[in-house]
């Protein structure tokens, strides 16, 4: 990019997963377009993330319809791969990405259509804004948190493996499927840890010979448009790590990882919990038993021949934790020396200066990731269209709707009257 301003139908902000699929599509439909971003393709899964992640789902489901993982298509990918996967799918349509340019502000401009985008390597004009920068822009810490010198705090975004954490009791808050695996993988490096376990949803890793990936497609689950009411904020504990296996916090306690309720509070050195674990348990208990019951319906409905797991429904005896739970942790006499905050992800869209795309809240707002405010869209978020939305395979089906919108929108602008249609015609005669 020069200083000079450079003009662009449409300019994609963001080149994760989300990016590289808008791109595609954008490609597929010759709609000029640019794609910007501020560090790698692929960034979040380089380097916002620990080392030993591997994807959650198998490489013959988490992946886009175009190109297959160079790997056994029941892995689990590691996160390298996935990333050298996007690149790789990027070069394959020769996708126009610029890496290491940032955008500071994108503005309406005032008396005709587009908008003026400020970035670090210059500005551009652009038509259409398709904000593809995930929902995993902000890693949160709650308020909560103790104001604690002596405490080595971080969110999940910055812990990379257990030896960059001090010595002494590791306490997890946030049992989804990063808390879970990271506190797994710190027990089984030998640290006392303490896993503070919030409400969730604990589908099976695998049933009857297929993954939980194919039993909520086969089900309809991917492609349900409207959350179960009450459940709009509860995180899924699942984990693709060890070749994948279904996460279950009684084997957890058995290995030795301290199980707490919800963390409430902090006061002076003492962490005060919620009397939830059990519960939260034994809801997680019912939402993997009603996959398995549903599943057992789809086989016997159908009339597959998939073999039986007489034992998929034992559970191990409840741990002392859920039977006596911990209400008041005294931190030092626990021996905790550092918390890693699994807490989740907010959005930051501060770049976007425009007056209707963003509620007060800073939220988007739109529907399947067309913006209330013209010309501008949103892709890679959470239930955009569906439960799928925020998967490598389900952004892809969303950025394929997003550019066949925008696709839609050019060629109504192309559109000529008689009298120009006449006009243009004498120019060609006399040219």
């Amino acid at each position: 990019m020069t200083a000079e301003t450079i003009k662009i139908d449409t300019l994609v902000v963001g080149a994760g997963q989300a990016g590289v699929a808008m791109s595609e599509h954008l490609s597929a439909l010759g709609v000029p377009h640019l794609v910007l971003e501020k560090n790698r393709i692929a960034e979040a899964w380089r380097s916002g993330r620990w080392d030993s992640l591997v994807a959650n789902g198998p490489a013959w489901h988490d992946r886009f319809p175009g190109m297959e993982f160079d790997a056994d298509p029941d892995a689990f990918v590691a996160k390298e791969q996935v990333a050298a996967y996007f690149e790789a799918y990027a070069q394959k349509f020769k996708a126009p990405i610029k890496t290491g340019v940032e955008v500071i502000k994108a503005v309406r401009k005032q008396g005709e259509s587009g908008f003026i985008v400020e970035t670090s390597a210059g500005t551009i004009d652009a038509q259409r804004i398709v904000a593809a920068t995930g929902p995993f822009q902000k890693p949160i810490i709650p308020a909560i948190a103790p104001q604690d010198e002596a405490l080595y705090q971080i969110h999940s975004a910055h812990y990379y493996k257990p030896e960059q954490m001090p010595k002494g009791a590791v306490l997890v808050v946030g049992a989804g499927s990063s808390g879970v695996q990271i506190a797994d993988e710190l027990n089984r490096a030998g640290k006392k840890v303490f896993l503070s376990v919030g409400p969730h949803d604990r589908p099976p890793r695998a049933y009857r010979n297929r993954d939980n990936v194919w039993w909520l497609g086969v089900l309809g689950l991917w492609d349900a448009e409207v959350r179960t009411k009450g459940k709009e904020h509860v995180t899924i504990a699942v984990s693709g790590a060890r070749g994948g296996h279904t996460v279950d916090f009684r084997e957890l306690a058995k290995q030795g990882i301290n199980l707490l309720g919800s963390t409430r509070a902090f006061e002076k050195g003492h962490a005060i919990i919620s009397d939830d674990l059990a519960t939260n348990i034994r809801e997680g208990d019912a939402n993997y038993l009603e996959v398995l019951d549903m599943a057992d319906a789809y086989i016997a409905r159908h009339g597959l021949d998939l073999p039986e797991e007489p034992h998929a429904r034992d559970f191990l005896p409840d741990p002392e934790a859920m039977l006596h739970p911990i209400l008041d942790l005294d931190l030092h006499a626990a021996g905790i020396t550092s918390i890693i905050w699994a807490t989740g992800y907010g959005v930051d869209y501060s770049w976007l200066q425009t007056e209707a795309a963003l509620d007060a809240q800073g939220k988007p707002q739109h529907q399947r990731g067309v913006s209330a405010e013209a010309d501008v869209y949103f892709l890679g978020l959470p239930w955009l269209s569906r439960r799928g939305s925020s998967f490598i395979w389900g952004v892809w089906h969303d950025a394929k709707h997003i550019a066949g919108h925008i696709a839609t929108q050019r060629s109504y602008l192309q559109y000529q009257d008689a009298d120009q249609r006449q006009q243009a015609s004498s120019k060609a005669s006399v040219a």
